[in-house]
């Protein structure tokens, strides 16, 4: 009888964790980290397991805010773009002699604004978010190679802001605390406030949602603003960890996200949302990334690889949201 309550109640903390596909979830996880193991004698290496962390914070910061948009029903494609536009845009301050801290501080406002320029699109003009999100990423892409010439910048050998994603703190890599916190400050957003639950009414639905007075156009504000503040975070990470910055970063990051979104057990049809799975999903992404490199396979088959697990993500989702709508 124990184990019987133990395995039910398990079960149960699995789905609340990890939302309808923890599972799956844990179960693909556990097969790719035993079959890397086996295929690579470099997989587990400490130093290995550390490059597939820092990975994938990357993604999952980012991941916190997707979760929010497509919890919300929505969608922004503009991630990538607002990750590499902050790169280039603290790297060339901070060479020009800006202070770090004033120049991390104007970049995430940055982000802030371009989060808040497709909030408004979208939820005040009206523009559907696939649009809107795509037009933004052309715009900023466009901004980049403008304001950059299409050329790299090199060179941020500051202590200070190296620190941000090469420093530690014991053992924990310094970006892996500050993806923690932010998790828990997510969660904290997410399942603890009226902003949560709005977000998460609104992807259900929509009509019911305004018919109980919440104001949607000023949370899809909102929500699209904290995205782009976390893909401006996460633009700034990646600079420090590179020591320069790119104007093709983040290319194809938007996929990931998405990816590790909704791997996570966040429904693409909106109503349901899953930070910590976001979390587990882009950890699966980045060793899905690390595996191919390991294993020798050729780069232009990575995208064939990662495009055909975007698709099972989403068959995934689909056939998930049919079978509760079957049920309900």
């Amino acid at each position: 009888m124990r184990e019987i309550y133990f395995q039910k109640n398990f079960k149960s903390w699995i789905r609340n964790v990890l939302g309808g596909s923890g599972g799956g979830l844990i179960i693909a996880f556990i097969i790719l980290f035993v079959g890397l193991s086996i295929a690579s004698p470099y997989f587990l290496s400490f130093d290995n397991i550390i490059i597939v962390i820092r990975q994938a914070v990357f993604v999952a910061i980012i991941g916190f805010g997707m979760t929010f948009v497509i919890s919300m029903g929505g969608i922004d494609l503009s991630v990538g773009a607002t990750l590499a536009i902050a790169g280039i845009i603290i790297a060339d301050i901070i060479l020009k002699g800006t202070n770090i801290y004033l120049a991390i501080l104007l970049v995430l406002m940055l982000g802030v604004l371009i989060g808040f320029i497709n909030g408004v699109i979208i939820a005040k003009i009206g523009v559907t978010d696939f649009i809107a999100t795509l037009a933004m990423m052309s715009i900023l892409r466009g901004i980049i190679m403008v304001y950059s010439k299409g050329m790299p910048i090199f060179g941020l050998r500051f202590p200070e802001f190296q620190v941000l994603a090469q420093g530690f703190l014991g053992p924990i890599p310094v970006p892996v605390i500050i993806a923690a916190v932010l998790l828990v400050l997510c969660l904290y957003l997410f399942n603890r406030t009226k902003f949560g639950r709005y977000t998460v009414s609104i992807g259900s639905n929509a009509e019911a949602a305004r018919l109980v007075g919440i104001n949607i156009p000023k949370i899809k504000i909102l929500v699209y603003t904290l995205t782009g503040l976390l893909a401006a975070l996460s633009g700034i990470l990646l600079t420090s960890r590179l020591e320069a910055a790119t104007p093709e970063a983040g290319s194809g990051y938007e996929l990931d996200v998405i990816a590790a979104t909704v791997i996570g057990g966040t429904s693409l049809s909106g109503g349901r949302g899953n930070l910590i799975g976001t979390a587990v999903g882009a950890v699966l992404m980045a060793m899905v990334r690390n595996g191919l490199n390991l294993l020798n396979i050729n780069v232009f088959w990575h995208q064939v690889i990662i495009g055909i697990i975007i698709l099972i993500a989403v068959a995934l989702d689909s056939f998930s949201s049919k079978r509760e709508s079957k049920s309900a």
